[in-house]
């Protein structure tokens, strides 16, 4: 988006309000387009309007929290990739389940929508798994993907782009089959760790897939389904799940020099002008006043300590760990939404919420409501987008058993339990078991309360009894 489409933006979203607040309430608004970007690995403390230290210029998601409601106390369902999307599409904690792929039955986020008329796509990184992968029919019929779990189309990749085979999917099959090989491939030089830089798996690989195209190949698609559904009468919802910037990390060339946190940073700038791509679609084709469009993480950074002390630029911002951690930096995520008809501009929220409190919001959108059966770990946060300063009944559970609820936070071992190092401590007698914090004094996770509050503990481990 350029400087002209954002400041378009953000004057539509202050009139747009405007105009919202001068309607009589009991006239029925339409319901809004609803509009979910996810990145892939990308920390709290990359984009500059929630971290101003950061070395990565972010001017798209700045726009965008202009433009409506930051929130500092939000968390994806789980600390790595596949948890975290399940509990983003079903309202249900990944602590619930043994397996990464959806129930048929399961309520998810495209089948409520659906339910009201919606026209429901998704782009981009799947990585929730298949009823079966028989390699000889990819090109025929992948079972149990988007297309059989509430999206009317797909089109993007099965899991993320380090992980072989790579092709792109179009609805329900292989748009050409993985016939030829790629070689794995490692970081180019000795800055990064083993995980990083220009990282992926070697194996098969479709021909004409170029690694260094992805990013912008799916986002001019997520553009063209904006463009597609937008002139229709339906209301739609697109789920556009950028690999970006998971590794391998490539921004195109454009990009590349654009931050001063090396490939990462730079991967990180590209996808901000994915954003923007996508919110300039939804101005040009008149949508953008009555859709809500939530931008987020998956999970956090790989970013290692020795890469702060590089770049002067810490990816998970002030907090504590990286991807894979049940540390905040784990699991805390940069979150906006903007609904320039509902959600004041400019506004910031220090609510805890989730991803799984996304079924539960947008049923109450639309005006439906949940099965018992669905969505058990789902909080309505609708008030808090209309501006309502309520406190709502949320508590936070990732797949490992750690919890949050209030200022309080049990993680019930001692360790990361991710990527960071120790990812487990023996616990020694008369020691802590486990980490308990208090975030309102502690947001950085250094003073272990454990032993001084049991009944605090006790308290939240006595939480955890209903996910067992």
């Amino acid at each position: 988006m350029n400087q002209l489409a954002l400041t378009l933006f953000t004057l539509s979203c202050i009139l747009a309000l405007t105009a919202c607040q001068t309607i009589d309430s009991t006239v029925k608004a339409p319901l809004p387009n609803i509009v979910i970007i996810l990145a892939d690995d990308m920390g709290y403390g990359d984009p500059q309007c929630f971290n101003p230290d950061s070395k990565i210029p972010t001017p798209n998601l700045n726009a965008l929290a202009r433009g409506g409601m930051m929130f500092t106390d939000a968390h994806s369902a789980g600390a790595t990739c596949i948890p975290s999307r399940y509990g983003l599409l079903t309202g249900r904690s990944p602590i619930r389940e043994k397996h990464s792929t959806i129930d048929p039955e399961r309520m998810t986020l495209g089948k409520l929508l659906k339910q009201r008329g919606y026209r429901t796509a998704m782009v981009g990184k799947w990585h929730l798994g298949f009823d079966e992968m028989d390699k000889s029919k990819w090109q025929q019929h992948m079972p149990g993907g988007p297309c059989e779990r509430g999206f009317d189309s797909f089109f993007g990749l099965w899991a993320s782009l380090d992980i072989p085979p790579y092709f792109y999917m179009r609805d329900s099959h292989a748009q050409a089959m993985p016939t030829e090989r790629i070689e794995k491939r490692n970081a180019t030089d000795n800055q990064w760790n083993n995980i990083q830089g220009e990282f992926w798996r070697g194996g098969g690989i479709a021909p004409g897939f170029e690694m260094e195209a992805v990013t912008q190949e799916l986002t001019a698609e997520a553009v063209n389904v904006v463009n597609r559904l937008a002139v229709q009468d339906e209301p739609f919802f697109l789920y556009f799940a950028l690999p970006s910037p998971h590794t391998p990390w490539l921004p195109g060339d454009s990009f590349r020099g654009r931050s001063n946190a090396g490939l990462y940073g730079d991967f990180v700038v590209e996808v901000d002008d994915c954003v923007g791509r996508v919110m300039a679609a939804l101005i040009e084709r008149g949508v953008s006043d009555n859709t809500l469009v939530i931008f987020t993480s998956d999970n956090g950074p790989v970013w290692y300590a020795k890469d702060t002390e590089r770049y002067g630029h810490n990816s998970a911002g002030t907090f504590k760990g990286m991807k894979g951690d049940s540390w905040e930096g784990g699991h805390r995520m940069p979150f906006i939404a903007v609904w320039p008809q509902v959600i004041e501009a400019g506004g910031t929220s220090n609510h805890l919420i989730g991803f799984t409190d996304m079924m539960a919001t947008f049923a109450a959108i639309t005006g439906q409501a949940l099965p018992d059966t669905q969505a058990f770990d789902s909080t309505n946060i609708y008030p808090l987008l209309r501006g309502e300063d309520v406190q709502l009944p949320t508590t936070h559970v990732l797949r490992n058993g750690t919890v949050r609820k209030g200022d309080w936070k049990l993680i019930p071992f001692l360790g990361s339990g991710g990527f960071s190092q120790p990812r487990r401590i023996t616990p020694t007698p008369g020691g802590p078991q486990g980490q308990l914090y208090n975030l309102k004094e502690d947001p950085e996770e250094k003073n272990n309360l454990w032993l001084s509050r049991p009944d605090k503990v006790n308290e939240l481990e006595g939480l955890l009894e209903p996910y067992r």
